[in-house]
């Protein structure tokens, strides 16, 4: 199927003139900056933080392309990842007319910003195994459905989604096919970034909250074609980085070995966690996981949560989620904070 950004795109945005900061026209460096009303005098902290930072934030991009292998204009970072599926909907969706196609249970903030964006949900259940149900996906799929998003590694489940399922999807599908890799350095199966050059409807959703640990400066990517992120950075609004986050996430990006190590250990704790965790008869199951979390099911969900927030253990009650009845979503902490949660259970045993 050939794929035309043209036809999904909405006329709106299509001939909508960007907001330009003398930022965006001006190229290079200068020795003295009086194009934004910004106080020159400087700021109370001892940062530079009296200017506006690079619209673009050009210099992470830069680091990126290196750490992934692709160039700078596939890449745009937003304010989390949030942004980034927010612009999706006022880019592409008509409010009160298109659709887009959701499979629960997945992550929460799809649902969310379709809703403020008046954009149908169409709702197909993932299969018992937290698989595509890609028949149920055809047949859901109408002329006014633009976009398709898939969490992979999932969102509560941990599974990673069949990647043979997921190429279908683009191969077949005349929208976008958003895969949101928030989790997938935890993962062992691969990215779809490389394949952006071969599916020119693909949008990959990343993060430097998870692996990265950088969730206080809410730093999201997106990459997909050039013609894609042109469209994403006009929407955009003109400083959606700030200072601190850019400058911040280039420090971070420059120490991967450690943060390959963090991960090494993460996924270390968290098989120690389900061996733990089997110990206990009120654990019924727990799903494989491709991230740094585990789904729990168990025989009280929700005694099993007001009891942690009783010792001041927070985990995540995903009882009232389809296909989760019964499920904690624990996320893999620190040695010492997860044994705090198993002592705690032991109790509860106990009891």
């Amino acid at each position: 199927m050939s794929f035309n950004l043209n036809t999904i795109l909405r006329p709106n945005i299509k001939n909508l003139k960007p907001y330009s900061s003398a930022r965006d026209e001006f190229k290079g460096e200068a020795s003295v900056y009086l194009d934004a009303n910004e106080n020159a005098f400087g700021s109370p902290l001892s940062q530079a933080f009296h200017r506006y930072p690079d619209p673009m934030a050009y210099a992470v991009k830069m680091r990126l392309s290196e750490i992934k292998g692709v160039p700078a204009r596939n890449i745009f970072l937003g304010n989390g990842s949030d942004e980034a599926i927010d612009i999706l909907f006022r880019s592409f969706c008509n409010p009160g007319v298109d659709n887009v196609i959701i499979v629960p249970p997945t992550y929460g903030m799809y649902e969310v910003s379709a809703n403020i964006n008046d954009v149908q949900i169409k709702r197909v259940n993932l299969t018992e195994d937290y698989q595509l149900n890609l028949e149920g996906i055809a047949e859901a799929i109408d002329k006014n459905t633009k976009l398709i998003f898939i969490c992979s590694p999932n969102n509560p489940t941990g599974n990673s989604i069949k990647r043979e399922d997921i190429e279908t999807l683009l191969a077949n599908f005349n929208g976008l096919v958003v895969i949101d890799e928030a989790y997938i350095n935890f993962s062992r199966q691969k990215t779809f970034i490389q394949e952006l050059t071969e599916y020119a409807n693909l949008v990959v959703l990343q993060t430097l909250s998870k692996a990265w640990g950088l969730a206080a400066l809410r730093v999201g990517m997106a990459f997909a074609s050039e013609e894609i992120i042109e469209i994403f950075n006009k929407v955009k609004p003109p400083y959606n980085v700030n200072e601190a986050s850019q400058k911040f996430a280039l420090e971070a990006l420059r120490n991967v070995d450690q943060v390959n190590d963090w991960i090494k250990e993460i996924l270390k704790e968290r098989d120690a966690l389900v061996l733990a965790l089997r110990n206990f008869d009120f654990v019924i199951d727990i799903y494989p996981s491709d991230a740094n979390f585990v789904l729990v099911k168990t025989a009280d969900a929700d005694g099993i949560y007001k009891y942690l927030t009783e010792k001041g253990i927070i985990v995540r009650n995903r009882n009232k989620v389809e296909l989760c009845e019964g499920c904690l979503r624990i996320t893999v902490g620190t040695n010492k904070e997860n044994q705090a949660l198993i002592n705690s259970l032991k109790k509860l045993k106990d009891d």
